[in-house]
């Protein structure tokens, strides 16, 4: 609810979280995937393909959560539309990133750069912005 009681639907965040979850289904197929083609059962078997699909996915579910809690929480406090789906659509896009980047390389590449730079400016805007929402209002 908001300040003037009524109920504050969170159709925006619900549009990213479920992006979120689909990107999350294909980082989980490509580790099932390593796994069968490779016959490993538990861990990366040693195989780097293996270990860089585990760390795409691990590293998702390591920063993606925060992030979309933050959003949700801007959403519930009355952020701009705006601002939520320039957040939502760059968070998007940074975890696309540092995908791609991981699965091309375990050094250094822009996709994992760009990627984990843009998430980290995201979750910084994000609770920038509900602090300021929360103290300020």
């Amino acid at each position: 609810m908001n300040a003037g009681g009524e109920i504050i639907g969170l159709n925006i965040t619900a549009v990213y979280v479920s992006l979120a979850g689909l990107l999350l289904i294909f980082l989980s197929s490509r580790v099932v995937r390593w796994r069968r083609e490779l016959s490993v059962g538990l861990g990366d078997g040693g195989e780097e393909s293996l270990l860089r699909a585990q760390r795409a996915q691990a590293n998702f579910i390591e920063y993606v959560p925060i992030a979309l809690l933050l959003l949700a929480v801007a959403e519930s406090q009355g952020l701009t539309g705006w601002l939520l789906h320039t957040s939502g659509i760059i968070l998007a896009l940074a975890r696309l990133l540092h995908a791609w980047g991981l699965s091309k390389s375990s050094g250094r590449s822009f996709g994992r750069f760009w990627g984990t730079l843009l998430t980290w400016a995201v979750i910084l805007a994000l609770s920038l912005a509900n602090i300021y929402g929360a103290l300020v209002g």
